[in-house]
């Protein structure tokens, strides 16, 4: 069978941009030969809606849609993905998958699975399909699936479910297996996925084609990485990483081999990505971001600029009495090399000026942090009059380690309307830094070679405060990602009191994460909406 996979990048809510880009897809694949064609998931609405599902009119608006692109379907079927209303007793909706063709609408089937775990909560707004059996389409038995359906234990963390559409599809005499997909980008996932195609295929000696959207919608980056595997467990086409793409592929093809990018590469492009849907779907144009002259805002400029096209971007750097000389001197080299706006604002006489308004109320008492924060909270507010002058959206640049244990400064380097970086480990930061500089230097060597500091103070080094880095992150992705506690990680070897340490910083600044910009998800568990711990609470792991 030849299939053709429309994977596309809906925009949530754009109920008749979606009906459009599928109608396009559909007809260039027409035109290639494909004799069924494959749509993501909820591709009419968009994935996630979340609660737009519970506004007056969204859902029938989907619904219209729906019926008036049937209307323009021939006579090669299309499944589409769609939000449908549910009668009756249970929950409003149903997640569900539309048969079309010849002007009408031949066939619905709805999801089995809901996913309920990390950044899904589907059972909040969907009534699970209590059976489903095989369409017939081209004189073939099809079994048609809706993501999570095709998840097994094997492949999830722990055995969620007790029933296996597929292997109940499989029963019934389904000949082929299709899969509408809206699987959101982690490290190393299109691996996963591809292997639990296989296994499936192989179990089963059924062909499976799994068609994924593309494109970000607010903290989530889908990576398309659309595949065709054949009953033996093969590959026959698999579908470009994070970009549209409509291919047709064909079941009795020869096996291809698929390499999947380099780690840096992957997490690289899917933050290029999440930065520039994010901007083009809220409507901004272009974005600012501090340059500290360090790795963070470095590597989170090279991304910025990637994504929106250097003259769309601008960097600020913001000297003050402890910012070194090759700091301002790195960010100017770097903005140099990218081809982005620059600007100095030394906020050193802002500084003075806002010390001294405390000179008698502190009159006494040490310096401490409050001094160190006062010149990130001087640096946000510089930042945010530039935002609200010439409409640029703000960027911040704190790392995953960072924001883990609270080395960061509330309303100052916080600030922003996307946290382009706040998922990725401070270690990984270093890695994607040197292969945006694999074929020319980029990045400054010197900003990659000097020990990491806010510079909020003198001689200031992030190690005087925190455990190194590789330390730090290896703990941080036991305790957050393995969800193991304190004596869980010290039996991994590392010390007890680090451990202690960087747990109780983790419990203690929940509170400032809760406060952060929305960050782009690139790891198994991101602080964000997979990521749900209360503020107040007394619990030590």
């Amino acid at each position: 069978m030849k299939i053709g996979f429309a994977q596309i990048n809906p925009t949530v809510g754009d109920i008749e941009g979606n009906r459009d880009k599928i109608l396009a897809a559909y007809h260039s694949l027409v035109e290639r030969g494909a004799e069924i064609i494959l749509t993501p998931e909820l591709a009419l609405t968009g994935y996630p809606p979340l609660d737009l599902l519970f506004e007056s009119g969204f859902v029938q608006r989907n619904l219209n849609a729906l019926s008036d692109l049937a209307s323009q379907i021939g006579t090669v079927p299309l499944i589409a993905g769609y939000a449908d209303i549910h009668t009756g007793v249970g929950k409003p909706f149903r997640n569900g998958a539309a048969v079309l063709a010849s002007g009408k609408i031949t066939a619905r089937v709805f999801k089995s699975l809901l996913p309920t775990y990390d950044v899904f909560d589907e059972d909040r707004y969907f009534e699970p399909a209590t059976c489903n059996e095989p369409v017939e389409i081209l004189g073939r038995k099809i079994g048609i699936t809706l993501c999570e359906d095709i998840w097994n234990e094997a492949h999830l963390p722990r055995p969620y479910y007790q029933t296996s559409p597929v292997a109940a599809l499989v029963a019934q005499g389904a000949e082929i297996i299709l899969n509408l997909s809206a699987s959101p980008f982690v490290l190393n996932k299109p691996q996963q996925r591809l292997d639990l195609l296989s296994s499936i295929a192989r179990q089963h000696q059924v062909a499976i084609a799994y068609c994924n959207c593309t494109g970000a919608n607010d903290q989530l980056v889908f990576d398309g990485n659309s595949l065709l595997v054949a009953s033996d467990g093969l590959p026959r086409l698999a579908l470009p990483s994070f970009n549209e793409a409509s291919l047709v592929g064909d079941t009795d093809a020869p096996p291809s081999s698929i390499d999947f990018p380099h780690q840096s590469e992957s997490l690289y492009k899917a933050l290029v990505l999440g930065v520039r849907d994010y901007l083009r779907k809220c409507g901004f144009r272009s974005a600012v971001l501090g340059l500290s002259g360090g790795i963070d805002s470095a590597v989170t400029a090279c991304i910025a600029a990637e994504a929106l096209g250097s003259k769309n971007v601008l960097g600020v750097t913001m000297p003050a009495r402890y910012s070194s000389h090759g700091s301002v001197q790195d960010s100017e080299a770097l903005a140099g090399r990218l081809g982005i706006g620059f600007l100095n604002i030394p906020i050193e006489g802002a500084f003075g000026v806002f010390q001294s308004q405390f000179s008698s109320i502190f009159a006494g008492l040490p310096p401490n942090e409050t001094e160190e924060n006062m010149q990130p909270r001087l640096r946000g507010m510089t930042l945010m009059a530039l935002s609200n002058k010439l409409g640029h959206l703000v960027l911040s640049t704190g790392n995953k380690s960072e924001l883990a244990v609270g080395y960061c400064t509330l309303y100052g380097d916080m600030c922003g309307g996307l946290a382009v970086i706040s998922d990725v480990p401070k270690t990984d930061i270093y890695d994607l830094a040197r292969w945006i500089n694999r074929e020319r230097e980029i990045i400054p060597q010197n900003t990659i070679d000097k020990p990491p500091s806010a510079e909020l103070r003198p001689d200031q080094k992030d190690q005087d405060t925190l455990p190194p880095y590789e330390i730090l992150d290896s703990i941080l992705a036991l305790h957050v990602e393995q969800h193991m506690s304190c004596a869980e990680i010290v039996a991994r070897g590392f010390a007890e009191e680090t451990v202690a340490w960087v747990l109780r910083r983790v419990r203690l600044n929940e509170y400032k994460r809760a406060q952060a910009a929305p960050g782009l998800k690139v790891t198994t568990r991101a602080f964000g909406l997979g990521r749900r711990m209360p503020i107040a609470h007394r619990y030590q792991a």
